[in-house]
């Protein structure tokens, strides 16, 4: 049964899509008032949740889509040292590396990945905003300065 966000989705996204495609082969351009609808639209019918996705998004706006991918990994690169700082502040690295054990274990064919709770203790998790911002940073600076 689809659900009534999905719905709203499909109701916005399905005429724009066709609009936007229709005016590409047309005219052979996007027009970008279009693009700002279909953007604000869809960031109004997602605010719930994943603001790491969407703020990600929105430095991929910022640095273009050349570096989107360089700024990406060193966004990954920065999340993996500010992760595992936070680890071995925490004293948290054999528990963490047995889960991440399990995890891959569960990879394996005829094995299952294991579920696992989010803490509500949030000293066991990382706020992704730093990493995000801190790695974009850094790729702004290595890539446009």
């Amino acid at each position: 049964m689809p659900v009534p966000q999905n719905i709203a989705i499909a109701i916005m996204f399905v005429p724009m899509a066709i609009l936007i495609a229709y005016m590409d082969v047309r005219y052979r351009r996007i027009p970008n008032k279009l693009v700002l609808i279909t953007l604000v639209g869809g960031l109004t019918l997602n605010t719930m949740g994943a603001g790491d996705v969407k703020l990600f998004a929105a430095i991929g706006a910022i640095v273009g889509s050349s570096l989107v991918l360089k700024t990406f990994l060193i966004v990954a690169v920065v999340g993996g040292i500010l992760a595992a700082g936070k680890m071995i502040y925490t004293r948290r690295v054999s528990t963490t590396m047995f889960g991440v054990l399990q995890f891959f274990y569960g990879l394996l064919p005829g094995q299952r990945v294991p579920r696992f709770e989010v803490p509500a203790d949030q000293s066991y998790t990382l706020p992704y905003a730093v990493p995000i911002c801190f790695g974009s940073l850094i790729s702004f600076l290595l890539f446009h300065a």
